[in-house]
Formats: C-alpha cells, structure tokens, sequence
C-alpha cells in the first residue's frame, strides 16, 4: 500500500464526512479505529490453542496477519469499519418456522443475496469518494473474505460490543447486521469504543441447541450448527445430529433470543429481500433437488458455498428429525444409492432415526449396503 498526499487535509471533518458518505452508501453505521488488536490477538490464540476451530484451518493458517492489519496489507494506519443491516422484512415467524420439523430453516441472512460483493462493492464507493477528497489513497476493502478481525475491529471503531454470545450488539440495532472494513494509509482520527451491555442476562447460553456457548464470550465452534451446516465439509459428529433439528444452513437461536435484537431495524436494502425459491420450503421438496436445480436455485446466495453434496447431508439430517411420513421416509429411500458416502451416510442415519421410532412390525428394511433395521408396516 503506498499513496502520495501533497496538501494539508482537514482529517476531522472528512472523517465526518466518511460516516455521512457511508449512510448514503447504505451503511447504517461507520467507525474509524487504529490497528492495535493485542487483547483480540490473545484471544484468538487461545481459541486455536483449545482446538475450538474445528475444521476451520484458515483460521490459523495467516498468522499474525489476521490480528496486525499492517502485516496483511502494509502501510495500514487505520480500518473504516461498516456495519449494515439485514433482518428480512416480511419474512415468516423464525420461531414458527423451527417449531415445524417439516420445514428447513435457513439462517435468515441467507434468505437473500450474498453479502459479500454488495459490501465490499459499497466499501470501494466509499473509498472512492475519500480519495477525490484526500487524494491518492492506499486502501484494500473486506467483508468476511480475508483474515481480518472483523467483529474486534467494529468493537473498537465503536459499532458495538462483543456480547456472550460472541456475535457483535449494537444498543439501536442488535445484531442483525454484516460488517466490512477498508484498510487505509489514511491517519484519520480514531472513534472511541464502548462499554458491553450483557449484564447479567445468559439467554444466548441458556438458547444453544448444542451448548456450544461453553461461557459467556466463549464459542466451541466444532459444537455451533452454523459450523456443523456450513464450515464443515465431512461427517456430522452423531450425537450433533438429533440436536441440528431442522435448521438446514446456520443457526439463528441466539441471536432470536437476545434482548438486544427488540431494536433491530428490518434491512431496507433490496438484495437482502428473502428469496422465494429457498424461504421456507418443506424438507423433502429440497432434498428432491438435482444438483442443476440447487445450483440454480441458490445461484447468488451464501447458500451456494457449501455444495450440493453438503446440503443433501444437512437435508437429510433435518429429514432424520422430521416427523415420520411416508413422503419423508421415500424422499430418504430414494437417495439411499447416492453417488456421494457422505450424503449416504447422513441418508442411513435419517432412515434408522424413523425406524427406531417406529411401532415394531414385520418384515426388515434395507437401509444401506449390508445394513438392516426392523421396520413397521
């Protein structure tokens, strides 16, 4: 990163003027912090020394550099950090939806399109106007697509805290929001962070199907079933799966529970408006899927990212804990012979869920090579 700036700049008043420039962009929120993440940087180490990362090897895999902007991307003085809101107006109840085994639920920023073009689109707007303002500027954008600290980073730029659940909360607006950030060789004034406001309220621990809030401000990501549905790419742990119920990609429990989130503004950007071909489809519609269909049907969405061979097995583990029915129990059947172990693996599991739960007949039903489970007529 290099610039040349050859006149005075007014650096307090274009910092304001970037927080305005920003809400004309879209941005509910801009922040501006230096880039000292010592306390953070701690932090993350002892999360990777625990093995909490799971599967996730890029998380380790940069370094330092994900904790020391300059060292990602040299010159760095300061990170622009901006927050934008997506709750989903008009979508369906969630708790609604998680109550109906039937259904798959999809983590509501996912309903729309994907975030991460439009944000880092945005950001490169807003770097835009500072540069015909201050001259040549070095920056680089982000959102969710490097090593970046981004939730440490929006702390300490003021857009909220940390709270136990370990997602970022904002007084006025919850935590229904995407962050972004803009590394820049700018030495614009810093904002203030504040204080965190959980007190003593542990909802989000008391609401995680799976305990993987193992503290307050501490995630075991190898236990969250956003990992499970989405950063994993093998085999679903066993005692995990009864416990995913029918949530098909992430996980939203902590934060529907959160007091915070009663002031969440629903999104009024039109990419985030949920998408009818993956809102709140029944189960065996969605396993049905060709693989042209789900690429199809989730071109454009974060959902795309997992694959279609993930999202059979995340299927038929909703499918497992479904209610019993001759559509779900067909709909498993019919991909028992899947080209992919993984998918029947997840498929077997799901079958011998129903016919464990099944009234003891006769006869026996094949529910993959070499495996058979009575089965009731």
């Amino acid at each position: 990163m290099g610039s040349a700036r050859n006149r005075a700049i007014d650096l307090p008043g274009l910092a304001r003027r970037v927080k305005l420039w920003g809400s004309e962009l879209g941005f509910q929120q801009v922040g501006i912090t230096d880039t000292d993440l010592g306390v953070a940087e701690g932090r993350l180490a002892s999360w990777l020394e625990l093995g909490r990362h799971g599967a996730m090897d890029y998380m380790a895999r940069h370094g330092t550099r994900r904790s020391r902007p300059a060292e990602l991307v040299p010159g760095t003085q300061r990170v622009i950090s901006a927050r934008m809101d997506y709750w989903p107006a008009g979508a369906a109840d969630p708790e609604r939806l998680l109550g109906d085994g039937r259904i798959g639920y999809v983590s509501r920023y996912a309903l729309g399109g994907d975030y991460h073009k439009l944000m880092r689109k945005r950001l490169r707007g807003l770097a835009d106007r500072i540069a015909d303002e201050a001259g040549p500027l070095g920056y680089r954008v982000f959102s969710d697509s490097a090593p970046v600290l981004e939730k440490a980073l929006a702390e300490k730029a003021g857009l909220g805290w940390i709270g136990k659940h370990t997602n970022l909360l904002n007084r006025s607006a919850g935590s229904w929001f995407f962050l972004g950030e803009i590394y820049t060789d700018l030495p614009l004034p810093v904002d203030g962070s504040g204080g965190g406001h959980c007190g003593t309220c542990e909802a989000c621990l008391q609401a995680c199907p799976t305990g993987a809030i193992v503290a307050p401000y501490e995630l075991d990501a190898r236990l969250c079933i956003s990992y499970l549905t989405i950063e994993l790419r093998g085999s679903i742990p066993l005692a995990l799966r009864p416990l995913i119920g029918n949530r098909i990609f992430g996980c939203d429990d902590c934060q529907l529970v959160c007091p915070w989130n009663r002031f969440a503004r629903p999104s009024v950007e039109p990419r985030f408006v949920p998408r009818a071909r993956v809102t709140d489809r029944q189960l065996v519609e969605l396993f049905s899927w060709s693989e042209q269909e789900f690429n199809d049907r989730t071109a454009g969405s974060a959902i795309r990212r997992i694959g279609y061979a993930c999202w059979l097995r995340n299927v038929a583990v909703a499918l497992g804990n479904a209610p019993s029915s001759s559509a779900v129990l067909d709909a498993l059947r019919g991909r028992r012979d899947h080209p992919s172990e993984l998918v029947r693996e997840h498929v077997a599991w799901a079958l011998d869920q129903h016919l464990r739960a099944a009234p003891s007949g006769c006869g026996s039903e094949p529910l993959a090579s070499g495996i058979r489970r009575k089965c009731s007529r």
